[in-house]
């Protein structure tokens, strides 16, 4: 029997970017693979690695600074490099949809969540105006977000980063295009909108016979849900094949380094330290830890029983220990995290930070007084404590170059001297793995998993005791994130660091916090030692959090065991 041709056809792709008018480097080089009908085929690799690119020239969309200098690409028999500008309107969309990896900066901020979604469906004659808000507000229901009637009508800013990635997953899948391709689609998704997306994928791909190009950095994605696995390092294709084949046999070190660094992937738990406290679990002493939220509430609106934002949130950590905060897009996370760090008073509450007490400070920030005082007071608590945000593109300024962004905090602290500070900043990168030789390049020309890390070391540059970090690895490829959390680990050792660390991610959760409060709808449900809360959850919601997580199963490299997800392990025990 003869096969079927495949959907998307990629043939020895090489493309190459343009310094000083010469595109002879390649970015891409030699790529070849294809997704059918009906089927995912994942890209993985690390940052920098050709993804995004092989997935922006499939669709037409490379910047001008780059060009496709070798091969083809076929949707079905169409040659999309011969295509016009006006041919590929009516291909993006309608053929190929598009999911971009950043949701803060792909949605006009101007226009309405509903109108965002409903532009495709009128560019393309699908639907009148009226008929438009109904389609529209079924895609929102179906890519998992609440109240999609009140949503429609809301801005982007008024929507946290995961549910505007899901508003760009609705967009993209809104004309039932031949060919979606996702770039990083569910990076910002919490686990159980995020097996909903998959889950809803992978019903249009059954429903339609749409194929998925699915670009990711999270290996158990593409271990539980895709058929073909590419693997790219430095712009080739060092690997191909069926998922199962190249995930319990990996054939290069490559491949078996992105596996080993997986956090889904791992069994090994944080070794708690000796000190940690649970947040209002046993042993827990309020008043006497360092990081202390009594009571926080700060409500944005209410429906019902849910609430927007955050009610009668109390936590504590201990100096020197990690205390994560995991739930649901919208659950109040980031709420908490900004209060926390100084940069949203909350309506009613408490907070200390060390000796800063917001409850007895003017305006509720931590400052006691007015004055040349009061200023030096703030200056010093806004180095104690330092936010690294959830999206790198919109807090790193595009017009600065990555020495400048640097050097910044340590001009506005007073940290060291000029003539010391190029210094600093060459460590500061050197310490995320970065070379010293990026400080010349501007935001633009690093990747997303790239300018988090210029995001973290600007915000450890300034010698803080207390981080924020709000989904601040959610960017990052496996192995980058390994090195990351292990350098969070070393520096707390070394420097005395407490971080509370917000993430959808309960693997890399697991692998680093001593204590987690998990948060739903604006409160707090659990509260507990880390390792308690995997192996014992006490309430029905955690247990659909844990549930939700991507469950490929990889023999190793000896193959005399089979490594599941932990929290796969830890429900067996139970």
């Amino acid at each position: 029997m003869t096969e079927t041709a495949p959907l998307l056809s990629v043939e020895d792709l090489t493309v190459a970017y343009s310094r000083r008018g010469d595109f002879a480097v390649p970015a891409v080089d030699d790529v070849s693979f294809a997704v059918r009908a009906g089927s995912m085929t994942a890209v993985v690799g690390e940052s920098g690695s050709g993804k995004s690119t092989t997935a922006n020239a499939v669709i037409g969309l490379l910047p001008e600074s780059a060009q496709i200098t070798g091969g083809h690409i076929h949707l079905g028999s169409v040659d999309l490099g011969l295509l016009g500008a006006g041919a590929w309107h009516g291909i993006r969309g309608s053929q190929i949809g598009y999911v971009p990896q950043d949701p803060g900066s792909s949605l006009n901020p101007l226009q309405t969540i509903g109108n965002s979604v409903a532009e495709a469906l009128r560019i393309h004659r699908r639907a009148d105006r009226r008929s438009a808000r109904a389609q529209v507000l079924d895609l929102l229901a179906k890519v998992g977000i609440d109240r999609p009637e009140m949503r429609a009508d809301q801005f982007p800013h008024e929507l946290s980063g995961g549910m505007r990635q899901r508003v760009l997953i609705a967009s993209a899948i809104a004309l039932r295009p031949r060919l979606l391709i996702a770039d990083e689609p569910t990076s910002a998704l919490d686990v159980t909108v995020q097996k909903q997306v998959l889950d809803l994928l992978d019903g249009l791909r059954d429903e339609t016979g749409m194929g998925v190009l699915f670009i990711t950095h999270d290996l158990a994605v593409a271990g539980e849900r895709a058929d073909e696995v590419v693997v790219m390092q430095s712009g080739r294709v060092v690997e191909a094949g069926p998922a199962e084949l190249v995930f319990s046999h990996p054939a290069t070190d490559y491949t078996s380094r992105l596996l080993a660094d997986a956090p889904a992937l791992k069994t090994k738990a944080r070794h708690t330290a000796p000190t940690a406290k649970a947040g209002d679990g046993p042993g827990a002493e309020a008043g006497t830890a360092f990081v202390s939220g009594e009571a926080l509430t700060q409500i944005y609106a209410r429906n019902d029983d849910q609430v927007i934002g955050i009610e009668d949130v109390s936590l504590h950590v201990e100096r020197g220990t990690t205390h994560g905060i995991v739930g649901e897009s919208g659950s109040g996370k980031t709420t908490t995290g900004k209060a926390l760090a100084g940069f949203l008073t909350p309506q009613s509450g408490r907070i200390r930070v060390g000796d800063f007490d917001t409850a007895v400070s003017a305006r509720g920030r931590a400052v006691p007084a007015r004055g040349h005082a009061a200023r030096a007071r703030l200056r010093d608590f806004r180095r104690t404590v330092q936010l690294v945000h959830q999206n790198p593109y919109s807090a790193l300024d595009p017009k600065h170059s990555i020495r400048q962004i640097l050097t910044e905090p340590l001009r506005n602290f007073r940290i060291g001297a000029r003539s010391t500070r190029p210094g600093l900043v060459a460590e500061a990168l050197e310490r995320v793995a970065l070379p010293t030789d990026f400080g010349d390049r501007r935001p633009a020309e690093l990747s997303g998993g790239q300018l988090q890390r210029v995001a973290i070391a600007r915000a450890l540059v300034a010698g803080p005791e207390l981080v924020v970090f709000d989904e601040a690895v959610s960017a990052l490829d496996v192995t980058v994130q390994a090195q990351i959390l292990t350098l969070l680990d070393d520096l707390q050792v070394e420097l005395g660091l407490t971080y509370v660390f917000i993430s959808h991610d309960l693997a890399v959760v697991r692998q680093i916090a001593d204590t987690v409060s998990v948060m739903s709808q604006g409160r707090l449900v659990e509260n507990g030692p880390t390792e308690d809360l995997f192996s014992r959850p006490q309430t029905h919601y955690t247990h659909t959090l844990l549930d939700a997580i991507p469950r490929p199963v990889m023999l190793h490299g000896d193959g005399d065991n089979a490594s599941e997800n932990p929290t796969l392990l830890a429900a067996a025990e139970r």
